[in-house]
């Protein structure tokens, strides 16, 4: 790292695989302060060895994890500068958490929205980013319906997963609007097709794409999908990028699933989350 850049403390979660552990190797590289988060204990702890870097174990599937994990990290680092959430996955059959939630809308949004909020003090006193890894998936599957955000009438894999990275975008829409002024950014990204182990756990047709011969071909490799996360967690916003905006190949996204457009839904969906996480502490 030069003399002129700063070292920044930044959490990736869904650091333990694919383009989060990229992430978080480019990152230490360059000189950053990284934190890797993952669900498994073994590859976590694997990929944090590896780069002599602290690490936590949580499974979003349990929003009593993310609690933890948010009152250690606080705890932990007086700054963060960076929050990527990053954790998510397509699963298969329709299934409830621990919590009663969807798994699909609760590890991809609930969880990371949770989070998030539950961080907010320590990153608006860091002026921290916060970079959501959203996914083309929002306007080719998504469609949020705010009174069945658990798909219970109309569940499928595909439709779980667009929806819940068209409300990614949404999150990063609603808390640009409310807390750019206290000096927080926020930024969705849209990877790419990359050749990780995602939709493994899933039965939709996207497992048999992504385990396919051309599906293989056409995708790049882990650190190319990482590069956006990279950028957008080293660069910065206001200058280089703008906060609020969701991107692909480091541009603002030309298509657009139109309810990630519209500002009313997404702040009927921040508030019916806080709504839904606050219920869940209450069971």
């Amino acid at each position: 790292m030069s003399g002129t850049a700063q070292q920044k403390t930044i959490v990736i979660t869904g650091a333990s695989d694919g383009i989060g552990a990229a992430a978080a190797r480019r990152l230490h590289r360059d000189g950053h302060r990284i934190v890797v988060v993952g669900r498994s204990a073994r590859k976590t702890e694997a990929v944090a060895a590896e780069l002599g870097a602290d690490h936590f174990v949580a499974d979003f599937a349990r929003l009593a994890e993310v609690r933890t994990l948010a009152v250690e990290l606080a705890a932990r680092y007086p700054r963060i500068d960076v929050l990527a959430n990053n954790a998510g996955g397509i699963f298969g059959d329709r299934g409830k958490t621990v919590d009663g939630f969807e798994k699909t809308f609760q590890v991809n949004h609930l969880a990371p929205f949770l989070l998030t909020t539950l961080l907010l003090d320590t990153l608006i006193a860091s002026g921290a980013s916060v970079i959501q890894t959203a996914s083309v998936g929002a306007r080719l599957f998504g469609r949020v319906n705010m009174d069945d955000l658990d798909h219970d009438r109309d569940f499928s894999p595909e439709l779980a997963y667009g929806s819940a990275k068209l409300e990614n975008i949404l999150f990063t829409t609603e808390l640009h609007r409310r807390y750019q002024a206290q000096g927080l950014s926020a930024a969705a990204f849209h990877p790419g097709l990359v050749a990780t182990g995602f939709a493994a756990d899933s039965d939709s047709f996207m497992k048999r794409f992504y385990g396919s011969r051309l599906g293989r071909a056409v995708m790049s490799a882990p650190e190319k999908g990482a590069d956006q996360l990279v950028w957008l967690a080293t660069t910065t916003p206001g200058s280089q990028w703008r906060s609020g905006v969701y991107y692909e190949k480091r541009r603002p996204a030309r298509r657009n699933n139109p309810q990630a457009l519209d500002p009313d839904l997404a702040r009927d969906l921040w508030d019916r989350s806080a709504e839904l996480v606050d219920e869940s502490e209450q069971r």
